[in-house]
């Protein structure tokens, strides 16, 4: 079959690589209909180390089960699913906290011996808990939008959710990707009384105004936290999204969050080592929340959501390929030209 492997910066490839197949009798072999490029599939691409082997690439996905093991119960040959992009056995104690993210039997597509969802097929470890069954019959117009459940529109749900958004409250959120749009829907569907997005993509901030942000800011850095302080009065901000995980997204987060507020991130950072001190949170006492969003918690609840019309994310995909021009897909979000790219094998 033909899969996507990534060799190293700016080294992405389709290429022919073995079928999968059961492993454990927990597996599931899935044939995918629908994948797509993710922003974080970028942070590799920008600087992972150059291998012989490549990585398999890709964790957002809808197919249908074409196999399974012989101790998965709940699903059957035919079935149509979504995928969270963790997979997790959903009935530890972790996952039933709705974390799913962290299930001490979970873990990530393309990542020991897992392959990519940017294939024509994927093994799904603990597939019971991991894949939800949406309808075979649901019009194809939806797919897009059911594809985002897989991650990029729960995770701006999450962030909203981690940051406890709701009335009265002035959101900001940073970063202008499929991610900070997300959020910026799941914030006005919460509630918020003023969401501010700082973007610089005029093409991007554009829905977000649509989704409901009442304010853009396109100013970075210093600039970005005096503008945004000035249009909350000089207090800042009740809760930042913060949707990049850049060092930079972080210093601005911390300028803009209001004294008892919250910073919840979602962008997967890319340091270990941040401020936390008296001039950063400590003396703000500002709360510091996120992380990898379980999706897996919130899809059943979404799915009637995208099929009953009340929320359109998959806006958000602005380009199609097919598996052999993925990189094609990885280039054109590198440069900004797209905001996220569907990959349909």
């Amino acid at each position: 079959m033909r899969a996507t492997l990534m060799y190293g910066p700016g080294d992405v490839r389709a290429e022919n690589v073995p079928d999968p197949s059961i492993v454990e009798p927990t597996d599931a072999i899935v044939r995918i209909a629908l994948a797509c490029v993710c922003g974080s599939d970028l942070h590799p691409y920008h600087s992972m180390d150059k291998t012989d082997q490549g990585t398999p690439m890709g964790h957002e996905f809808l197919g249908v089960v074409e196999e399974t093991g012989s101790q998965v119960h709940g699903l059957k040959r035919g079935d149509f699913v979504v995928s969270p992009f963790a997979f997790a056995d959903n009935t530890c104690p972790i996952c039933r906290d709705g974390f799913q993210t962290a299930c001490p039997r979970g873990g990530w597509y393309g990542a020991g011996g897992v392959g990519g969802a940017q294939a024509e097929a994927v093994r799904v470890p603990q597939a019971d808990g991991t894949l939800v069954k949406i309808p075979t019959d649901v019009d194809t117009a939806l797919l897009p939008s059911l594809l985002t459940l897989s991650d990029v529109y729960l995770t701006g749900y999450h962030a909203a959710h981690m940051g406890r958004v709701g009335p009265g409250r002035t959101v900001t959120v940073i970063g202008d990707g499929a991610v900070g749009l997300s959020a910026v829907l799941a914030s006005r569907r919460m509630g918020a009384e003023k969401i501010i997005l700082m973007g610089r993509h005029t093409s991007r901030t554009d829905l977000g105004k649509e989704w409901g942000a009442t304010e853009v800011v396109a100013e970075r850095g210093e600039e970005g936290v005096a503008k945004v302080r000035d249009l909350t009065g000089g207090e800042g901000s009740h809760v930042v999204l913060e949707a990049v995980g850049l060092m930079p997204a972080y210093e601005q987060a911390y300028g803009i969050v209001r004294p008892g507020g919250i910073i919840s991130r979602v962008g997967v950072p890319q340091y270990e080592e941040a401020p936390v001190g008296f001039g950063s949170l400590f003396g703000k006492n500002a709360q510091l929340a996120g992380g990898p969003a379980p999706v897996r918690a919130y899809i059943e609840q979404a799915i009637p959501d995208v099929l009953e019309g009340r929320i359109d994310p998959g806006r958000v995909f602005d380009a199609e390929v097919g598996l052999d021009q993925v990189a094609d897909a990885y280039r054109a979000m590198d440069d900004r030209s797209r905001l996220k790219v569907l990959v349909r094998p």
